[in-house]
């Protein structure tokens, strides 16, 4: 039992450091002020987010694929951009959430967005979570196209932080493509 925990503990404190890591890389970047870092940043549009992947990699009790639609805004307060989606598995579970994002770029064309978010999670015949209340922490790293598409690969851990009597967690690696929202919905000219 304490060696589960701590296994969970050592995952979760990995994705946490690897999300606090990325979070201040992007703090020095923006800090340093290099003017197109900044412009990057700051005229980026929307994205409506599509991902498939494979669920619980590393432990494979419940393998399953992983599919996701997430809709990230543009528009950044501070660091933070809002996102939110919904996810579900080929074994019937889903899971809508929400969250803060950071895009941090090097160069024009690599950009590493850690995220984190919070919502509920129904396990159908998927993996028992040990709660409604799931939490998902994530790193994605993308490469950016001259319309300002991506096409990225990410690794997430979704867990409940032990507020359940179980926390079981899983890992998750997603490929993903994102579309700017302006490319599916033009603005009215």
């Amino acid at each position: 039992m304490h060696r589960h925990l701590a296994k969970r503990l050592a995952a979760c404190a990995c994705a946490l450091s690897l999300t606090a890591a990325a979070l201040t890389g992007g703090m020095v970047t923006v800090t340093r002020g290099a003017w197109a870092q900044d412009s990057m940043m700051n005229d980026d549009p929307s994205f409506l987010s599509l991902g498939i992947g494979a669920y619980d990699v590393f432990q494979g009790d419940d393998s399953a694929v992983d599919f996701r639609l997430e809709y990230r805004h543009g528009k950044r307060l501070w660091l933070f951009k809002p996102w939110a989606g919904i996810e579900g598995t080929s074994d019937g579970a889903i899971y809508g959430m929400a969250g803060v994002l950071v895009d941090v770029f090097f160069g024009r064309r690599i950009v590493v967005t850690p995220s984190f978010g919070a919502g509920a999670y129904f396990e159908g015949d998927g993996k028992d979570l040990g709660s409604t209340i799931e939490f998902r922490s994530q790193v994605e790293i993308a490469y950016r196209f001259n319309d300002r598409s991506r096409l990225g690969v990410a690794l997430s851990h979704i867990s409940n932080a032990s507020i359940g009597d179980d926390n079981p967690g899983t890992e998750i690696v997603t490929l993903y493509y994102s579309i700017p929202l302006h490319r599916i919905f033009p603005p009215d000219s």
